[in-house]
């Protein structure tokens, strides 16, 4: 009970973050010498000062001769200097026995060091040789053509200073000097440890009620991105004394602990349990005012953190990145590192829950202003031709940016991989309005935009197409909101292009009646929609589309998937059922593929969804709607490069044979 009320006392974040920060002893964890060679991204602890000037010696920057700029005054191609020539060839790495003295001149390479007495290198081009006679044809100044000792680095200077991240361009440096080790930080060694009963680590056969442990990847990973060195300690089943085990473990030769899983209030949960038992000063804040994230817990001992992260992917990363990864950066030397930020315009209305500080995970797009036609990619043929498109977020300044929610569940494994970044709802909104303009933290240090965005209904069809552009280097973003909100999304100029498939009632007719002035409309292809069952069910086998909602509908046990509210497909299932709400109705995932799972699965016993699915997962399928799948694009974006890529791929004889062998008719 001691524990429970603990939980309950649900702290601010700012709150909970002073607190943690307290007891932490966020200095770096010591200094140690690696070789050169495996000092890329770590962190130098100690300045380092150049041994040696660099250049070491006066050198050549050209081909050509080593002269003394005063005897070159006044020559030009018509009226030449001549110079006496020595015999001597200065080659690279040779330490020359000429002393040049006035009227001299000496053949010399790029890079050779200079003679005694010369201070400037005609270029071969402008001299011309006859016999032991040199005719210089341009006149020079005292420096031209040479870099003189210590012009680069000289001996004693400061190249690289405490803190600094060593890049390629830096351990480069290190080699011009003469350095092979380098004193760094020594990377904090931080222990993961996994916990449930449900979990198993990937690789291991699926089993009901069972879920892969992607937590104790996703957060290895971070914390190498953060310059530490994950440990992992395996996946512990919800056992006090098996966990209490490990954890001592952990901490036996780890800096920092993390565990994931087991921080709420249930019987299960027993990592908080176990945690709670650590003094100096263990446990400082159990639940956090965050969504998501509440249950996280914080604690520390012997000045090295303890945290117990939620087992929800999403709220783990976020947890971890908004508590963990500060105080890892600082215990690896590279001090606090800063999310860029943006401003941006959000999509549609968003209901946040009062008392909570919100993170709401968004995909940003460029509104139809935004013009990239000199950064895309072009067709011509068969051939894509491919240009750099990152895009940094100085170079979106100026650009109008739409922000589209990415879901507010905190289970999601792909949600925050697919994200741009997040906005932050404050405990005391309740409602964010359409249109209201935000402020958006990256999730990486650069914003890259996708070459093309794709919002509306999901296809598999349209996976390849995507898929085939990608593989000729066009990014792309793809929203699946459904064909109606694609298609408002292209009416405002929120993406390049939309796909859909809507029947208007009064025509019979697809797609086109939709179409303003503003839109173009690309021709896609047809596929067949239907009901999909699990093969046997006499309640499905043999029948009619009629015949079996009729047979559905009157079976309470009979559960159905349906599909999200604003798609093609979910007008296809609402004119089917006449106004029915069977149970399972309120079940709405965005494409195809998890409407046939579902079933699949159990968890469902029919859906709608595409007869090409039904076959590639072995499904009972009863034709219901033929239809017709197409794009919309905004005209405002009909010229950029990746929209006229994506028109010629559409069209080419080789797509329609590949469409046609995933069930689309093309």
């Amino acid at each position: 009970m001691h524990e429970q009320e603990q939980f309950l006392r649900v702290l601010d974040r700012d709150e909970a973050e002073r607190r943690f920060r307290s007891v932490l002893s966020l200095s770096p964890r010591g200094v140690e010498q690696v070789p050169l060679d495996a000092a890329l991204g770590r962190v130098v602890a100690v300045d380092v000062a150049s041994p040696v000037d660099v250049p070491s010696f006066d050198r050549s920057n050209v081909d050509g001769f080593a002269v003394i700029a005063a005897d070159t005054f006044g020559a030009t191609e018509e009226l030449p200097r001549k110079l006496r020539l020595s015999t001597e060839v200065i080659h690279t790495g040779v330490v020359p026995s000429s002393v040049i003295g006035r009227g001299e001149a000496v053949a010399i390479a790029t890079g050779g060091m200079m003679p005694r007495g010369a201070d400037a290198v005609v270029m071969i081009e402008h001299a011309h040789v006859e016999g032991q006679e040199l005719r210089v044809g341009r006149a020079l100044t005292a420096g031209s053509g040479v870099s003189f000792a210590g012009t680069d680095i000289t001996t004693g200077e400061t190249v690289l200073r405490r803190g600094q991240l060593l890049a390629s361009r830096d351990t480069g440096v290190l080699a011009a000097i003469g350095v092979s080790t380098v004193d760094v930080w020594r990377k904090p060694i931080v222990a993961i440890i996994s916990t449930g009963d449900e979990i198993i680590a990937p690789g291991e056969p699926m089993q009901p009620a069972r879920v892969y442990d992607s937590n104790a990847q996703v957060i290895a990973d971070a914390v190498r991105e953060l310059g530490c060195e994950p440990r992992r300690f395996g996946i512990v089943r919800d056992d006090i004394d098996a966990l209490r085990t490990r954890l001592n473990e952990a901490l036996a030769e780890a800096d920092a602990v993390l565990l994931s899983g087991g921080t709420s209030k249930g019987a299960g949960d027993v990592s908080y349990r176990v945690v709670a038992e650590l003094g100096d000063p263990g446990i400082v804040a159990h639940g956090v005012a965050l969504k998501p994230g509440k249950p996280i817990c914080l604690a520390a001992t012997g000045g090295r953190p303890v945290v117990v992260l939620p087992g929800f992917p999403t709220s783990a990363i976020f947890t971890f990145h908004e508590f963990v990864a500060p105080v890892l950066t600082a215990m690896a030397g590279r001090g606090t590192q800063d999310r860029s930020v943006v401003q941006a315009r959000l999509s549609v209305r968003v209901n946040s829950e009062i008392g909570r500080t919100e993170y709401l995970l968004v995909g940003l797009v460029a509104a139809a202003q935004e013009q990239r036609s000199d950064s895309g990619s072009r067709m011509t043929g068969s051939a894509f031709d491919s240009r750099n498109r990152i895009a940094t977020v100085a170079n979106h300044a100026e650009q109008v940016l739409i922000a589209y929610p990415m879901g507010q569940g905190s289970g999601s494994v792909t949600t925050f991989s697919r994200a741009d970044g997040f906005t932050t709802i404050g405990r005391h909104e309740e409602i964010v309005p359409a249109g209201s303009v935000i402020d958006v933290q990256l999730l990486g240090r650069e914003l890259q935009l996708a070459d093309l965005v794709v919002i509306g209904s999901h296809c598999i069809g349209l996976d390849y197409l995507l898929g085939e552009l990608e593989q000729h280097g066009i990014r792309s973003k793809f929203l699946a909101v459904g064909s109606l909100a694609g298609l408002e999304a292209a009416k405002r100029g929120e993406c390049d292009i939309a796909g859909i498939h809507l029947l208007d009632p009064h025509t019979g007719q697809y797609n086109r009646p939709f179409l303003t002035r503003t839109l173009d409309l690309m021709a896609g292809y047809g596929r067949m929609q239907g009901i999909v069952f699990r093969k046997g069910d006499p309640r499905f086998e043999e029948r009619s589309a009629g015949d079996a909602i009729g047979m559905a509908l009157r079976d309470p046990a009979c559960m159905m998937v349906n599909r999200n509210a604003g798609s093609g497909t979910r007008a296809l299932i609402d004119r089917l059922l006449a106004g029915a709400r069977p149970p399972g109705y309120a079940v709405q995932p965005r494409n195809h593929n998890a409407v046939a799972a579902a079933v699949r699965q159990g968890r469902a016993d029919w859906g709608v969804t595409l007869d090409t699915i039904a076959r590639s997962t072995g499904l009972g399928f009863i034709p219901v709607q033929h239809e017709e799948y197409d794009f919309v694009a905004p005209k405002v974006r009909a010229d950029r490069p990746p929209v006229r890529a994506f028109r010629t791929l559409l069209t080419r004889p080789a797509t329609r044979e590949a469409l046609l062998r995933l069930g689309m008719k093309p």
